[in-house]
């Protein structure tokens, strides 16, 4: 009877594995449309249709520095109808800065895969005196405190950057937390702000304009889109490469089947030339790890973010 049982239940699974999706699959973006995490999700959507079947919708459920549309995903049913398209925020660095999330970020999620990163770039404005990372942190050594760095929020990825760049520099700035990436672009090309560590994508039509110059990037090499950029290794300062990166997770205890299934779809339509040629000119590195890859990153970068975090005592205050 035992033996019966086991046949029935893997009978089952492997039917339900077969006939996924019949079902409409919601992509949850933990954050309001127009952002880099949508665009991923948006553009993933039709290659995922295309080699899956069935109909792939995105949900947007913004608020609380991503947690919440990340907790609407860990209490979702394992079944591969809901799935989370989200920056490193919600997993690596909410958790840190938050009193509550509504998730445990290492335990209740299953990773799929890191679908792309993309490093952030040392900005000034056009007409700013500073040349150079050097002379950025020649300033910053006789004038500490003094010059102010832009962000998109309290905890944002240009802000941690700028936290770690002090850090491992032994200088001092103002961080100005911004409510998103529009206000910083605005302020920093009217010259109320000194610098910001921005995305690339973000930056790079500015960049390109000759509105701002960038003075250094956050990528463990130079990047084609900005050769002649020096990494902040070239300009010696160590132990500062930083992404932001976009992934896709569901609920823990997805199907070994279901999660292979999506995981060779998404990897599939990164890797589509077209997609992969409009991702690179927008300044997405392609990434498209392993389940056990992206679980073995998640942890790592868990782990440095909590360290500086709480080294330099940031909160989302």
């Amino acid at each position: 009877m035992k033996k019966l049982l086991c046949t029935l239940i893997a009978t089952l699974a492997m039917t339900s594995a077969m006939a996924w999706p019949d079902k409409p699959v919601t992509l949850i973006v933990p954050f309001p449309p127009g952002g880099s995490t949508d665009l991923i999700a948006r553009t993933l959507i039709p290659k995922l249709q295309e080699k899956l079947g069935g109909t792939f919708i995105v949900d947007n459920k913004g608020g609380a520095t991503g947690t919440i549309g990340a907790g609407v995903v860990a209490r979702a049913a394992p079944d591969g109808y809901t799935l989370l398209v989200s920056s490193l925020g919600p997993f690596v660095i909410a958790p840190h800065l938050l009193t509550k999330v509504p998730y445990d970020a290492l335990k209740d999620f299953d990773y799929i895969t890191v679908a792309v990163q993309a490093p952030n770039v040392l900005v000034v404005p056009a007409k700013s005196p500073h040349k150079s990372m050097a002379d950025v942190i020649a300033y910053e050594k006789a004038n500490p405190g003094k010059m102010t760095f832009a962000s998109s929020g309290n905890g944002s990825s240009d802000h941690l950057t700028a936290e770690l760049f002090w850090r491992q520099t032994g200088t001092s700035g103002i961080h100005v937390p911004y409510r998103g990436g529009g206000p910083v672009m605005t302020d920093l090309l009217g010259g109320q702000v000194d610098a910001s560590f921005m995305n690339i994508n973000t930056a790079m039509p500015q960049i390109l304009a000759g509105k701002l110059k960038a003075l250094a990037i956050t990528s463990a090499k130079r990047s084609p889109l900005l050769p002649t950029v020096q990494t902040m290794e070239e300009a010696g300062v160590r132990e500062a490469n930083v992404y932001s990166w976009q992934a896709v997770a569901a609920p823990h205890g997805l199907p070994a089947d279901i999660k292979a299934k999506i995981h060779a779809a998404i990897v599939a339509s990164l890797n589509d030339p077209q997609i992969k040629a409009k991702l690179l000119d927008l300044g997405f590195e392609i990434v498209a790890n392993t389940p056990e890859q992206f679980t073995a990153y998640q942890a790592d970068e868990f782990g440095r973010w909590k360290k500086l975090i709480e080294a330099r005592k940031i909160s989302a205050d």
